[in-house]
């Protein structure tokens, strides 16, 4: 417990830094003017009352009240644009300086005439902070680790523990700490500079502005939007943020503090709480009361496995088999790589292989982390009441699936009849594992040089590689997930497998070239796949390519002659 509760606080004070927070930043930095000495306090004390309340309660308030989970943020909007008004229009800063003043008069302590003005002073600063904090724990949104996503998903289904209330309080009294800092330093920096001091009313204005107008983009989502576009330019800002806790000394330490109770099975199914969107349900949003009765697979998955992409078909043919008898698939598309993040990728994906189930992006590994998840694909089979009752990583096992699923109807009291088509199971051959290229996951790479992580360097090819082992020829630049060639570069990749496949993005830049590979087999062209004609592969979206298919599994060596702006990823075999 106390590791938890000390990596919550560390990732608690990390949290300003995240890309989720940008949005938000300004209502902290209004912070720094304005109010009086006590209004920074204020302003915290209301976040960590909010914040806590409603990370923690709000499904039951929801659930309670029967409101839309989104009313709240909705009043924390219009408050936000009331203060903002406030700090623009002088003639409302007085009232409001009025009632902060009245409220500091019923709070504060009787004594000497000075002693009371100061105490006023002080509390009417503190009061006229709090609706602003309020306001703001109401909108914060962090990119959550491993530790908040275990104690959300918790409160979701309202099995709210001591332990998640501490948690809670810890991580959001550490992000409290350089909340405060850029709040009472941002107040002390102002008054040094006398020049600046002359024109606060001016700043308060501005201020007011940029809050009224952060009111405004939450209200419309153009806060989501903006979080969005930048992490598109900046994929891997704030990555790193969640790094210190997702570590096996903290994963350990969640199982044992965390650990579900089961009850008729492996437990109850947690809350679909992954952010989304939702694709193939017109945008509509799906939750565990409205699967509520039905026999639910939920599959987790990602669009560039070719595991995954392999039980598509079987998937397909249950859906169209069983759906109607009372059974739903839950498509849980988590990334592997960045460029699986994009709704647009996501979307054509699903189209091209067929999907015609609900499918939610997990980008954030929410649902992911609430399932306790470690594998692609994985399938959790939940009965009718909302219990997991089976659980399969991984390809095969297709009859005892499927025969699980009937099982499920039929407790529930559909009669089952039909059978699914027949999907060919296709032979599994390989003798070569999944081969990553970025330096984080690397391995069997024997060109003479060393990797250079994060830089452009020149290869040259060392000795032939054999299987699992791969080289590479030329200026190439190695990134922890992807690899590179400057203009133009050859990578040789020795495989005992009949089919071969390549996770690639091409870089579309007004900038950059065309991508293309020339695919070269034990010295003779590549032979024709789905992808590759006439032994030349060209790339134009980011997914799962087949460079390689034969007739029967052997040994061999392929080259590929890379050129454009072209990132590799991984080779998968079958």
């Amino acid at each position: 417990m106390i590791v938890i509760l000390v990596f919550a606080f560390l990732s608690g004070i990390v949290t300003i830094l995240s890309p989720c927070i940008l949005p938000v930043l300004p209502i902290v930095l209004s912070g720094t003017v304005g109010g009086g000495k006590a209004r920074p306090f204020g302003i915290v004390t209301g976040f960590v009352v909010t914040f806590t309340v409603f990370t923690l309660a709000l499904s039951a308030l929801v659930q309670t009240l029967g409101i839309s989970p989104d009313a709240l943020r909705i009043v924390a909007v219009v408050v936000l644009v009331l203060f903002g008004l406030v700090m623009v229009v002088p003639k409302l800063r007085e009232h409001f300086d009025l009632f902060t003043a009245k409220m500091a008069n019923l709070g504060r302590v009787a004594g000497e005439r000075g002693q009371q003005n100061r105490e006023k002073n002080r509390l009417s600063g503190f009061f006229s902070g709090l609706p602003v904090g309020f306001s703001l724990g109401l909108v914060w949104t962090p990119c959550v680790g491993p530790i908040m996503a275990s104690v959300i998903s918790l409160a979701i289904t309202q099995e709210v523990s001591g332990a998640a209330v501490l948690v809670t309080l810890a991580y959001t009294l550490g992000t409290s700490i350089p909340m405060l800092a850029i709040m009472v330093g941002g107040r002390a920096l102002l008054k040094k500079s006398p020049a600046i001091m002359q024109h606060i009313g001016g700043i308060q204005r501005v201020f007011g502005i940029l809050m009224i107008a952060v009111g405004a983009a939450i209200g419309f989502g153009w806060d989501r939007q903006f979080q969005t576009a930048v992490l598109t330019a900046f994929p891997r800002y704030g990555t790193g943020l969640t790094a210190i806790e997702d570590t096996e000394l903290v994963r350990d330490a969640l199982d044992t503090t965390f650990a579900r109770e089961t009850a008729g099975g492996l437990g109850p199914a947690p809350e679909l709480i992954a952010e989304g969107p939702w694709l193939n349900t017109g945008g509509m949003s799906i939750t565990n009361e409205d699967l509520a009765g039905k026999v639910v697979l939920i599959d987790f998955w990602t669009y560039s496995c070719v595991n995954c992409v392999r039980t598509i078909p079987h998937l397909a043919a249950w859906y169209e088999a069983y759906h109607d008898q009372g059974f739903e698939i839950i498509g849980v598309h988590t990334p592997e790589f960045a460029f699986e993040k994009s709704t647009g990728n996501v979307q054509r994906a699903i189209e091209d292989l067929g999907v015609t189930w609900p499918v939610v992006q997990d980008n954030n590994f929410r649902l992911w982390r609430a399932y306790g998840n470690r594998y692609w694909p994985a399938h959790y089979f939940i009965d009718a009441k909302g219990q997991i009752r089976h659980v399969h990583f991984g390809e095969g096992e297709y009859d005892t699936s499927e025969a699980v699923i009937r099982a499920l109807l039929a407790e529930a009291g559909s009669t089952v009849t039909g059978r699914p088509r027949t999907i060919e199971v296709p032979e599994f051959t390989s003798r070569t594992p999944e081969i990553y290229l970025g330096y984080g996951r690397a391995s069997g790479f024997v060109s003479t040089e060393e990797i250079v992580p994060n830089a452009t360097e020149r290869y040259t090819a060392g000795r032939m590689p054999e299987n699992a082992e791969w080289r590479l020829e030329g200026r190439w630049q190695i990134k922890r997930e992807w690899i590179s060639p400057e203009e133009s570069g050859v990578l040789e990749l020795g495989f005992n497998a009949k089919n071969v496949f390549l996770v690639i993005e091409p870089v579309i830049e007004p900038t950059s070239p065309a991508g293309r590979i020339t695919v070269v087999l034990d010295g003779r062209p590549g032979a024709v796949t789905p992808d590759v004609k006439d032994g030349i592969l060209l790339p134009d979206e980011s997914r799962l390519y087949q460079v390689v298919g034969l007739e029967k599994a052997g040994a061999h060596v392929l080259r590929l002659e890379v050129t454009g702006a072209l990132r590799l990823f991984a080779f998968t075999f079958g």
